[in-house]
């Protein structure tokens, strides 16, 4: 009869324990997963979510009335950011209506009655 020899190896000699890096391999693809839930969790708190559609257009105005004031224009991929300038600009032109800043600070525009067209 014929006795099959063990040999010794500890768990450090397997093959899996050899890379200590074998843990922590997947960390990058966790972050990334993380950072996109983050990034659209961000955009959902401000109910913007137009900001992610590739067709919708949206103007946004930051600072308004400010020194600092920026308005950022998308139009379907393109993103323009204008900021304010001391020019002042001129031109001959007519008064298409009123605009009102509420207490809340919204701001509603309200045509003038004369300048409807009907269509």
């Amino acid at each position: 009869m014929r006795r099959k020899r063990y040999h010794r190896t500890g768990i450090l000699y397997e093959e899996e324990d050899q890379n200590p890096l074998t843990g922590v391999a997947n960390l990058f693809d966790v972050a990334m997963v993380f950072s996109v839930a983050l990034l659209i969790a961000l955009v959902m708190s401000y109910q913007l979510p137009e900001l992610l559609s590739p067709t919708e257009d949206i103007t946004i105005v930051k600072n308004p009335g400010q020194e600092n004031m920026k308005i950022i224009v998308k139009e379907g991929q393109d993103i323009e950011v204008l900021n304010m300038t001391e020019q002042i600009g001129g031109g001959t032109g007519e008064a298409l209506g009123t605009a009102y800043q509420l207490a809340d600070g919204r701001v509603v525009y309200v045509p003038d009655s004369g300048n409807e067209t009907s269509t």
